[in-house]
């Protein structure tokens, strides 16, 4: 059964002797804020779940953690993408918050805040972050990756302002589900990733729990966007797999292709096979073909860190390292230059206590010190990158003209 609370989304689904109240909220809303604090007055329940994970919970209850981020083992682990597209994807929301002047998530805080209080059980019953954003980028094919890190580009640039009424009616069932079904149309790899199977897997989670204590009644905060699919999860599963089952196989990440790799080795052995190739023709030849794949590749990847505005000394890493790395498919220049930079610049506990303003503005990107190591990881590798090709169809026109 489904009916409005105060202007906010709600639905009660029974489960044996539980009854779950799913109450959808807008993550930069002081009305859904105001909601949770309604529902959680009377003392009515005995726990508490939110749409959240572990680590995205300990981020929410401990901001000060993040000071404690090693970046040095952020890019040696290759997980600048990682991060960079999850501070990415936070940008409009924070921007929201920023506009509206409310704390993004404020009703995920006051949820646990006054569970806490009353000495309710907080119920994490979201998937990890990282395990989702690696499961949407594998629903996407290779050819539109480009155009995904492009839109996550573009919820930094945007200076788009939206009204807070506008925000309130993006909790409107009728108009919530036509943007989703429009999504569902355009990257339905995505819809599936982001939407549906998170909300399979909070059903899940929330089966899960009833199974575990006999709880009366649970209140659950959780997106608007996610209350429908949760809801119909929940009184129409499966029968056939148990939840465990569920959340295994959507926790479970598809291995990477073996192409990629297949390619990287193959240019390294057509590039060591041109140099050959010259030398064997005269030393000159030789020399030359080194020294243009020492200049196109290690200046690309310079100039990616100069744009990244890096250190100097990151800047010449760059330049050196490069055409080294790229004939080593098992490290990337901008693993070296990211730890360069994290080490000749290490972020101070206040570029941490800004991240989430900065990253929601462009300039924002290039002035805080964490961000601007993920700026010199990504911009660098993408020059390199680009020289690589450059450089080998150079080697090539030379052998050939």
């Amino acid at each position: 059964m489904t009916f409005p609370s105060h202007s906010q989304p709600r639905h009660v689904v029974c489960l044996g002797r539980t009854e779950i109240v799913l109450l959808g909220t807008a993550h930069v809303s002081r009305a859904s804020a105001e909601a949770v604090a309604r529902e959680l007055e009377g003392g009515r329940f005995d726990a508490v779940a939110v749409e959240l994970c572990p680590s995205r919970y300990q981020g929410l209850l401990e901001p000060g953690r993040l000071a404690e981020t090693d970046l040095v083992q952020v890019v040696r682990r290759r997980r600048a993408f990682s991060v960079a597209a999850t501070l990415a994807l936070g940008a409009f929301q924070q921007r929201l918050a920023e506009q509206l002047g409310i704390e993004p998530g404020a009703e995920m805080r006051r949820a646990v805040e006054l569970a806490r209080a009353g000495g309710l059980p907080v119920l994490l019953v979201d998937r990890e972050i990282g395990v989702t954003l690696r499961r949407v980028y594998h629903a996407v094919p290779w050819w539109r990756r480009l155009g995904l890190v492009a839109a996550l580009g573009a919820s930094v640039v945007s200076r788009e302002q939206v009204s807070e009424a506008e925000i309130e009616r993006l909790k409107e069932g009728d108009m919530l589900e036509a943007a989703f079904s429009e999504f569902r149309h355009r990257a339905p790899g995505i819809f599936r990733a982001l939407i549906e199977e998170r909300d399979a897997y909070m059903a899940a989670r929330l089966r899960q729990e009833c199974a575990k204590a006999d709880r009366r009644r649970i209140l659950v905060v959780l997106g608007a966007g996610h209350l429908a699919g949760v809801a119909r999860a929940l009184e129409q599963p499966d029968p056939s797999r148990s939840p465990e089952a569920v959340i295994a196989a959507l926790e479970h990440l598809p291995p990477p292709s073996p192409w990629p790799r297949r390619l990287a080795w193959l240019v390294v052995v057509v590039i060591l096979s041109g140099f050959a190739a010259g030398f064997s023709r005269s030393p000159d030849l030789g020399w030359t073909l080194v020294a243009e794949w020492v200049l196109i590749n290690g200046g690309l990847s310079a100039l990616g860190a100069l744009a990244a505005a890096a250190h100097p000394f990151t800047v010449a890493a760059a330049f050196l390292a490069a055409p080294l790395t790229s004939l080593n498919p098992t490290i990337g220049a901008g693993m070296v230059t990211g730890a360069v930079e994290a080490l000749l610049r290490r972020p101070r506990v206040g570029d941490f206590e800004r991240l989430r303003h900065d990253s929601a503005s462009l300039r924002g990107w290039w002035r805080n010190r964490v961000t601007r190591v993920l700026l010199v990881f990504i911009l660098s590798t993408l020059g390199s990158a680009a020289g690589t090709w450059l450089a080998g169809f150079r080697i090539a026109d030379r052998l050939l003209g």
